[in-house]
C-alpha cells in the first residue's frame, strides 16, 4: 500500500504511519512525504480554512504523485471561541477510487499568553515556543504535549484522527470501503 503524506513534517508523517499500520497491520505500507501547498494561510484561523487546507494538501499531493493508494492532508489551525484561542487540526484522506473522508481533532484551549502572541501576528508554533521556552515544538509534541505534560502529543492526537478519517475505507458499513 502506497500512502502519500502531503507534508514533510516528521510529526505528520509519523502520525500517518501509525494510523495506517494500526488499521492495516497485514499490509506492507510505504509512506512517502511530499511537501505541497495548502492553498490557505500559513496559520489558518478558522475551522473552515483549516479543513480546506487539509483537503487542498491531499488533492495537491494526488496531482503531483498520482500513483498511490491514499493521499493524506493534515492541517493544523486555530480559532477564537468566546475569547478563548483553541488549536485543532483536520485530516483529509483521499483514496484511489476518488472517495475522500475527513476527521477533526479535539479542540485544545490555549493559554492567554499564547493568544496574546498570536494576536500580535505570530504563528501558533512560534507563540508556543516563546511561552513554553521550547524550540520547534510543532515538530515535536506541539501544544498538546506541552500542555498535557506529554500525556497527549501532537503526533498521538493526529494519529488517532487520521485513523478516524480512514474508517470509511476499512469498514464494510460504509459504501466506499475499498481496501
Amino acid at each position: 500500500m502506497r500512502v502519500i503524506v502531503a507534508s514533510e513534517n516528521p510529526v505528520k508523517v509519523a502520525a500517518t504511519r501509525d494510523a495506517f499500520t494500526t488499521l492495516f497491520p497485514e499490509e506492507d505500507i510505504e509512506i512517502i512525504a511530499l511537501n505541497v501547498a495548502s492553498g490557505v494561510a500559513d496559520q489558518p484561523v478558522s475551522d473552515a480554512e483549516t479543513r480546506q487546507g487539509a483537503a487542498n494538501r491531499a488533492g495537491n499531493a494526488r496531482t503531483e504523485l498520482p500513483d498511490a493508494d491514499f493521499w493524506v492532508g493534515l492541517e493544523g489551525g486555530i480559532e477564537v471561541i468566546d475569547d478563548q484561542l483553541t488549536a485543532f487540526a483536520w485530516m483529509h484522506v483521499c483514496g484511489r477510487n476518488g472517495f475522500a473522508s475527513q476527521a477533526r481533532t479535539p479542540s485544545l484551549p490555549l493559554p492567554p499568553g499564547v493568544k496574546a502572541l498570536v494576536d500580535e501576528g505570530l504563528e501558533l508554533g512560534e507563540a508556543n515556543d516563546r511561552v513554553f521556552s521550547t524550540l520547534n515544538s510543532k515538530q515535536g509534541g506541539g501544544a498538546f504535549g506541552l500542555l498535557t505534560g506529554g500525556r497527549l502529543t501532537r503526533e498521538s492526537v493526529y494519529a488517532q484522527t487520521v485513523l478516524l478519517a480512514l474508517m470509511p475505507f476499512a469498514n464494510e458499513l460504509y459504501p466506499h470501503s475499498a481496501v
